[in-house]
């Protein structure tokens, strides 16, 4: 199974759930991977969002280039998990023939809220986007199990 995790420019919290995701997901059943729907052609994971993965993860994704969304990658994910309801809309707006297996995280988690986006912020406010991300990771793994995904 693949899940695609979708932010906006692909540098910080989707490549911090894919990140958290594929380190927790230990019978490696399911992959994820991320991408943005508005990248910045040759932008790198930020500086903070690739500490909080390395300082808790102990994986170096520094220098990681941002990926854009495409139909291929829709094609090719099983679910996709987007950020905010926005950009859940966005994809299903401009792929709807995809629209039934994307979810907002924190629709398909069954929690209120969104991941908003900590572009430009201090290493504080990726630290609490970073644990909500890892909190919700648990729920979302076991859900797509018990859905009978993976």
């Amino acid at each position: 199974m693949n899940i695609l995790f979708v932010c906006t420019v692909n540098t910080c919290r989707s490549v911090m759930a894919e990140a958290i995701f594929n380190k927790i997901e230990s019978e490696n059943l399911i992959i994820a991977k991320s991408a943005g729907i508005s990248i910045i052609k040759g932008s790198v994971v930020t500086e903070n969002a690739a500490m909080e993965i390395l300082n808790d993860l102990n994986i170096d994704i520094r220098g990681r280039e941002a990926i854009s969304i495409n139909e291929d990658k829709l094609r090719d994910s099983d679910l996709v998990l987007t950020m905010t309801n926005y950009s859940r809309e966005f994809i299903k707006e401009n792929f709807p023939k995809y629209k039934e297996k994307i979810f907002s995280i924190c629709e398909y988690a069954g929690v209120s809220g969104e991941i908003l986006d900590p572009y430009g912020s201090s290493i504080s406010v990726y630290e609490k986007i970073y644990r909500k991300l890892k909190g919700l990771m648990p729920i979302v793994l076991d859900k797509i199990k018990e859905e009978g995904r993976a």
